[in-house]
């Protein structure tokens, strides 16, 4: 049964996303079709932030529901990861792309877009109060710890965030769709499942 935090954390969720719904605090609104907003349990332990919506999310209103969540999705499972109990977001909340014809190719949100929808992010994770917070790709990294981080450099390790608490990094599950190789493909894609378990298991472990 909720108790009252939970309750509380709720109404204040849903009147954020609401709010979020007509943001206009950078230039991106204009084309997207609606704001993506992040969703998730009350108290997640676990926050996955990944880097903007892609079109069948713009489309859809909601995170992580094309190719690159169907491949997140598959990570999941193989981690023993349940993704109804995690908070899932993105660091911007508007789909950037290039119209090509009718098809919109993504295009990489740049730093003050980041920084603009940073806002949301710190809201959102104030509410969920995650223990742990995994940034997925570069933008993600960037939206998460408010400057440019190294995937390389950065992956694999807990690191404080600038706001208190515990961050991961790892790469962006679209990065696996990219891979042509396929020794490669399985190779990434058990590193990136080996993240994303070693980052729940922090997240569950018992405080010290």
């Amino acid at each position: 049964m909720a108790g009252p935090r939970s309750s509380n954390v709720k109404v204040a969720w849903a009147a954020l996303r609401d709010e979020a719904a007509g943001c206009t605090r950078c230039p991106l609104y204009h084309d997207a079709t609606q704001t993506v907003f992040g969703e998730g349990p009350p108290g997640a332990a676990l926050m996955l932030v990944g880097e903007q919506p892609g079109d069948q999310e713009d489309l859809a209103g909601r995170p992580f529901v094309g190719p690159a969540g169907r491949m997140l999705d598959r990570a999941l499972e193989a981690a023993g990861v349940d993704r109804a109990r995690a908070y899932v977001t993105n660091a911007v909340k508007h789909f950037k792309f290039l119209a090509r014809g009718k098809r919109r190719l993504h295009s990489k949100p740049d730093a003050g877009e980041i920084a603009a929808c940073r806002w949301w992010y710190e809201r959102e994770r104030a509410l969920i109060a995650p223990r742990m917070t995994v940034a997925m790709g570069a933008t993600a990294a960037r939206g998460v710890f408010g400057k440019a981080m190294t995937i390389g450099r950065s992956r694999g390790r807990v690191l404080d965030l600038p706001e208190g608490g515990r961050g991961w990094v790892t790469v962006h599950p679209s990065y696996l769709l990219r891979l042509r190789d396929r020794d490669q493909a399985h190779a990434e894609f058990d590193r990136f499942v080996d993240d994303l378990r070693q980052a729940h298991a922090l997240a569950l472990a018992p405080e010290a």
